[in-house]
């Protein structure tokens, strides 16, 4: 058995989308200060995070897209965890690729851009089509390791978030590490914290082959 990472780290001041706040790092009680509350040699480390919920490698659940679908809290924790999960190269889904109850990871290389610029731009993304068709064939989460699921021009549509998320479907963005991965034979994790009223979050992505 192997467990494979499929999540990016987050560091202060990393941009995950532009025009997204970066997470910013701080301290709540030091080391140094916890000296005084505890009993000689006996010390404590408490940090801070604001961040966005989209930072990261992270999880969309409905109520991302639509205000009734199911926040973080009301995602089952069979549509995130211990997954069957296959590997799609590329967007396009063949034909004969029987998704049912599946994590679907679709494998493009874009994670080699990360950290740079070129991330933002051109990226690959789903097609209505195959949202759609993940649909039909019964997905139970789709990923990518590209800037987006869907084409990101300004006040364009989303087809892949609101087909996909529209049908109960959970989707994780941002993946790494796909290629460490079989076409199928593993299983997949992405649980994010149990926080209601929110619609995305960071999570820690992982298979196990």
């Amino acid at each position: 058995m192997s467990l494979i990472e499929l999540s990016h780290r987050i560091v202060e001041g990393m941009i995950t989308y532009p025009g997204i706040p970066a997470p910013v790092m701080g301290v709540h009680l030091s080391r140094e200060a916890s000296r005084d509350l505890y009993a000689e040699g006996t010390e404590f480390f408490i940090g801070t995070i604001t961040m966005a919920a989209n930072t990261g490698t992270y999880l969309d659940s409905p109520n991302h897209r639509f205000a009734d679908g199911a926040d973080l809290s009301g995602l089952p924790l069979e549509k995130l965890a211990d997954l069957d999960g296959v590997v799609v190269k590329g967007v396009d889904l063949p034909g004969d690729l029987d998704v049912a109850g599946k994590a679907v990871l679709f494998h493009t290389g874009w994670d080699a851009n990360w950290g740079t610029d070129a991330y933002f731009t051109g990226h690959p993304h789903l097609t209505a089509e195959t949202s759609a068709a993940l649909v039909a064939g019964g997905a139970a989460l789709v990923g990518i390791d590209s800037f987006n699921i869907d084409a990101t021009p300004p006040k364009g549509e989303r087809p892949a978030h609101t087909t996909l998320l529209g049908a109960g479907i959970p989707i994780v963005e941002h993946l790494t590490n796909l290629g460490a991965l079989p076409a199928s034979g593993f299983r997949f994790h992405a649980a994010p914290p149990l926080v209601a009223g929110m619609g995305t979050f960071p999570v820690r992505a992982y298979a196990v082959v």
